[in-house]
């Protein structure tokens, strides 16, 4: 809870924050509700359209060399324990930062000149939030207004309550939901539809509410499904909350219930004993057109399906829904009875398009395969043709994956999504080439980004097959949208190993699980999966070698001589233009990783930047003349210090027109705001022994730290 006070210092500090939270406020902003047009930010995504864009320009790439750290906010002692997994993006308003930090999800509000922090909020959840499947400081906040100062923080903690705060004192509103929390548990239900248990039952998320007008849309998550317990699991929804009273407005089920549409899907009525299906990433609407847009994830579990025959919708969907009701307007599913993992994980971008002179409303979808799937937002037709093509079939038993999947036309992928043999392999020197094409004989492969695990066995004669790996994730990329351009990150890796198990017995009601036979069972954990500021503390694991081993066992994954199969770039950025439906440009993103700059059978050779893996799990922000993104990784190239990189590149070409040294990598999504005719740049750093922290940058001369 809000620490207390006895009643004359709490009444002094609200006067202190109250006359703070003016003071900072842009001088000449118009009142009412905040825009990236006045130099805030105040969404998630910057605007309720996904675009990550702000007009600001007095950082250009001219300049972007000069930025400096001109505050930053540390926030270990946010929870008991530091926090190494700092994902936020602050929302801006008025010259105020709100965001979120430490191992108890607390809220804080920053004063966006200084860094000083205005006022915290947490709330100690026991239990709830030791268990959560989705634990730590989770990606931040929303913001209401009613334009005549009733302002509102809006965020959803560990243990899945819906909370309101008065955003100038950060005390709970009284009258929102019960003492200005909203139970989200309530109503989760496995199963024909079985209530969860309200402190153990598996729901939550990290991703921000969406507000819409009036109106506050959250989604669903539940653990990462790649060895489970159970596919009857707790079930995906999405639903809509008053955003005065906290009052539900409407529920959308991701697994349609008997009578709804798409229920046949779920052959043999599985419907009934499978869960997942969340909406854990960003949602994005069209306030003018009371359109709202949802990206679904996988069902339970993540790469077996023999239990729920069928197409399996509204599974790694995008669904379109009214936003007042919630009924469904459209839908169009990326992958019919998913077995890759491949959730829908980014956040629709909605633009204004012009194809063949034609204006159209669009909604562009970037994706874990590298394609970006666009439609007319309104009608949901493709702008132009999504074919469906035979695809690989499984031969795992008892699985029945679908003979075809969709394959857009235009635009091109923005990354590999397959693996071309031999073109793609690593091609440093014949030698290494060689290796890879003997490797690659222990792996099932073609060339399609659907190609179906197998179960594998590390005595032979296959280790796995060789899927699609993650092009861009949970950050989601970012858009203009004056120039109709979207703006693409990606891991371009090509592919993953993945092998099947049959699961120890007693340990899952499902057929098979990740993992590969002859090599001891472990259960794949997701990343903050037991770190919350009330639960259990893992050891921590020790610092991996610099390179892979460099045998020939299943255990060395995809490398040869401790260097990725695939050659470079390992990561990249790319620019698509809407209206043609065509690349403008791709370049590679992030420095060349220090154990392949430095590998000893890579000695004399000139390597060309390489870009840097990881790329995916990395988000970027638009600005009037720029792409700004830092490097997944640390590195220690010649002619600087160890660190990590911010980068700016130039919108029209993709040439990098700047670089700012940063301590540690980036772990949340950058974003920009302007304070008294400043403007800043923050971003989240974090990782490996590094703690989180938001680090503001500005130019010379412009910050005011008095």
């Amino acid at each position: 809870m809000s620490r207390r006070f006895p009643r004359l210092a709490s009444a002094l500090i609200l006067i202190a924050v109250t006359l703070a939270y003016v003071k900072s406020g842009l001088s000449g902003q118009a009142t009412g509700q905040p825009s990236t047009r006045n130099g805030d930010w105040p969404h998630y995504t910057a605007d309720i359209k996904g675009t990550r864009y702000s007009p600001l320009d007095q950082i250009n790439g001219s300049n972007f060399n000069q930025l400096e750290v001109a505050w930053r906010f540390k926030t270990d002692n946010l929870g008991p324990r530091p926090e190494y997994k700092l994902e936020g993006t602050p929302l801006a308003i008025k010259g105020i930062l709100y965001t979120t930090g430490g191992t108890r999800r607390s809220v804080v509000a920053l004063d966006g000149k200084t860094g000083e922090v205005i006022w915290t909020h947490s709330l100690r959840e026991g239990k709830r939030a030791a268990v959560s499947p989705r634990q730590l400081s989770g990606r931040g906040v929303s913001y209401w207004t009613d334009g005549k100062g009733d302002d509102r923080v809006i965020y959803v903690t560990t243990g899945f309550q819906l909370v309101e705060l008065n955003a100038k004192t950060g005390a709970m509103i009284p009258t929102f939901g019960k003492g200005g929390a909203v139970d989200l548990k309530v109503g989760a239900v496995f199963g024909k539809g079985q209530q969860i248990d309200l402190e153990t039952g598996e729901i939550g998320i990290h991703s921000t509410p969406a507000v819409v007008k009036d109106v506050l849309i959250i989604g669903s998550a539940m653990r990462e499904g790649a060895t489970v317990p159970t596919h009857n699991n707790t079930k995906g929804l999405v639903r809509a909350f008053d955003v005065r009273s906290g009052k539900l407005l409407w529920t959308f089920n991701t697994i349609p219930r008997p009578g709804e549409f798409g229920n046949d899907t779920w052959e043999k009525e599985s419907w009934a004993d499978n869960g997942n299906t969340g909406v854990w990433t960003q949602i994005t609407a069209d306030e003018e057109l009371g359109l709202v847009y949802l990206p679904v994830e996988t069902p339970s579990s993540d790469f077996y399906g023999g239990h729920r025959p069928g197409n399996n919708l509204f599974a790694e969907s995008l669904v379109c829904v009214d936003l007042k009701t919630g009924v469904r307007k459209w839908h169009y599913q990326f992958v019919h009875h998913p077995i890759w993992n491949f959730d829908n994980s980014s956040a629709p971008l909605l633009l204004d398009i012009t194809v063949d002179g034609k204006a159209i409303k669009a909604v562009a979808s970037p994706s874990k395969q590298a394609w970006l799937y666009v439609f007319d937002r309104v009608t949901g037709v493709p702008v132009w043709p999504i074919e469906e093509k035979p695809v690989p079939q499984s031969e795992v038993p008892g699985e029945k994956t679908s003979p075809t999947q969709p394959f857009p036309s235009k635009p091109p992928a923005y990354a590999r999504n397959y693996l071309k043999v031999p073109d793609d392999l690593i091609d440093f020197t014949p030698e290494l080439r060689a290796q890879a094409l003997e490797r690659l004989k222990k792996y099932k492969y073609e060339a399609s980004p659907f190609m179906p695990p197998i179960v594998g066995n590390v005595n032979g004669p296959l280790y796995g097959s060789l899927v699609a790996s993650t092009a861009t994730n949970w950050p989601g990329s970012g858009a203009d949208p004056e120039t109709h351009v979207v703006y693409a990150q990606a891991g371009n890796m090509a592919v993953s190993a993945r092998s099947l198990v049959a699961p120890p017995k007693g340990f899952s009601d499902i057929g098979y699980v990740s993992g590969i036979a002859g090599e001891n069972f472990r259960v794949v954990l997701g990343p903050g999966d037991c770190c919350a500021a009330d639960a259990p503390q893992r050891p921590t694991p020790a610092a991996p070698p610099a390179a892979p081993p460099t045998g020939g066992s299943a255990a060395d994954g995809l490398n040869v001589q401790g260097l990725p199969m695939v050659k470079p770039p390992y990561g990249t950025l790319a620019a698509i233009n809407l209206d043609r439906g065509d690349l403008m440009w791709q370049v590679p993103h992030g420095d060349t990783p220090d154990n392949i700059r430095t590998h000893p059978l890579l000695a004399g050779k000139t390597i060309p930047k390489t870009g840097q893996p990881g790329t995916q799990g990395v988000g970027l922000m638009v600005t009037k003349t720029l792409v700004v993104m830092g490097d997944p990784q640390i590195t220690t190239p010649p002619g600087r210090q160890r660190g990590a990189m911010l980068r700016a590149y130039d919108k029209q070409t993709g040439q990098e027109v700047g670089a700012v040294w940063l301590p540690a990598p980036q772990s949340g999504s950058p974003m920009t705001y302007s304070a008294d005719g400043k403007q800043f740049i923050v971003v989240a750093i974090g990782g490996g022994a590094y703690s989180g922290e938001y680090v503001a940058l500005a130019l010379p001369g412009t910050t005011n730290l008095s």
